[in-house]
């Protein structure tokens, strides 16, 4: 048990990337003595985990352990179940770079102290990186991910995403979608270099898999300027050409492009028709208005300028697409008007990852739980300043 850690990292990196779950049960149980393990990954609503190692896991184990590993993912902290003496379970987070994955259940011959919890916890993270890693090597994961089949559009936003969640001393930021399963043009991107936050949201404009192709040559576009050291303004500049020339302005893309300076909450913003933002500061939630400039793609050579804000340490920032703030179901005034100022609020004690999610779950239930119209997309940044510390 001394090495347990390098152990399994060892196993890891030799198995398949199809494995990670078999190579870590068998490290785990030789290296700590465990009776046994299994893996239990997020599906693409975050709302539920599903095992990996033993997906005919019979139903009432399945809830009994759904249960618990659902308090470890959500507290992200290791969480203990034992009824007394003998075997405990203990639940892990599966989490790299703020990014949650799931939970890792390692189940041994007693409840464990300090120690073991914490060479646990260091395998968690192990298998974690290497379940990234192998995501695109892999369709394993994916496939226990998914509850119904994607469609071809939300398969290629899926694809598309950098994840959906980051964590970073200064910030923590995460996104969501919705309809997972069928969302078509709607969009978040995000890349961290050096001090610098790049984040854009798009609202795609249409539906299904021509909506899904629109957003895929503006993310790239956007990703290619950016890659090749563009600011907002270039990204923003080269993505409208690009659109444009494909198009011939009979087709646009409203994006929002912000450059955060994680050193000091300096935020650089391009409003190209877009999407809309918030700001949390306390319980006061009042939105961001920002002077809209042409959506990408109407017209070519269009030129676009720079405008800023600042933020202070305690911020939070939500950036919607029209498919929640113009939610309108049959009767009700829209959803951006009044009610989803109540959602934010109630959101205030959860980090980033679980905002996002109670969001769109407040959503849902505006529409009665019936189906969504229109793609909706959800991001949150918490602002922590630059001398502050991730809660995760």
């Amino acid at each position: 048990m001394v090495d347990a850690p390098d152990v399994v990292s060892r196993a890891l990196r030799e198995a398949p990337p199809d494995q990670l779950a078999e190579a870590a049960d068998r490290a785990i149980r030789s290296s700590m003595g465990a009776l046994r393990t299994d893996v239990f990954v997020a599906d693409y609503r975050i709302s539920g985990l599903w095992p990996v190692l033993d997906p005919d896991l019979p139903t009432a184990g399945f809830l009994a352990c759904h249960t618990v590993a659902q308090r470890c993912f959500s507290s992200q902290l290791p969480v203990r179940d034992s009824a007394g003496e003998g075997p405990c379970r203990l639940y892990l987070p599966l989490t790299v770079w703020g990014e949650r994955l799931g939970v890792l259940l390692i189940e041994l011959p007693a409840v464990p102290g300090p120690a073991v919890t914490g060479r646990a916890t260091d395998i968690a993270g192990t298998l974690a990186v290497a379940m990234r890693a192998a995501d695109r090597e892999t369709d394993r994961y994916r496939r226990a991910r998914r509850r119904e089949r994607l469609t071809m559009a939300a398969e290629m936003q899926w694809d598309l995403l950098p994840g959906r969640s980051v964590a970073h001393h200064a910030f923590d930021l995460a996104g969501q979608l919705e309809p997972a399963y069928t969302v078509g043009g709607d969009h978040f991107d995000w890349s961290l270099d050096g001090d610098r936050l790049t984040l854009t949201v798009l609202n795609g404009e249409g539906s299904g898999l021509a909506a899904s192709m629109l957003t895929a040559v503006t993310v790239n576009a956007m990703r290619n300027a950016r890659r090749s050291g563009g600011g907002l303004v270039e990204q923003a500049e080269l993505a409208s050409d690009t659109v444009f020339y494909q198009h011939r302005g009979r087709r646009s893309v409203a994006t929002l492009l912000l450059e955060v300076d994680t050193r000091t909450g300096r935020v650089r913003a391009v409003d190209a028709g877009s999407p809309h933002m918030l700001r949390m500061r306390g319980s006061v939630v009042e939105p961001l208005k920002l002077d809209q400039q042409l959506p990408l793609g109407m017209f070519a050579e269009t030129r676009y300028e720079l405008q800023e804000l600042h933020l202070a340490p305690g911020d939070r920032l939500f950036v919607v697409s029209d498919g929640v703030w113009a939610a309108e179901p049959p009767g009700q005034e829209p959803y951006g008007q009044r009610v989803m100022a109540r959602s934010l609020r109630a959101t205030r004690l959860q980090p980033p990852a679980e905002a996002v999610g109670t969001v769109m779950r407040e959503l849902h239930a505006y529409h009665a739980d019936s189906d969504l119209r229109d793609d909706a997309v959800v991001v949150c940044l918490d602002w922590h300043g630059p001398g502050e510390r991730s809660s995760g």
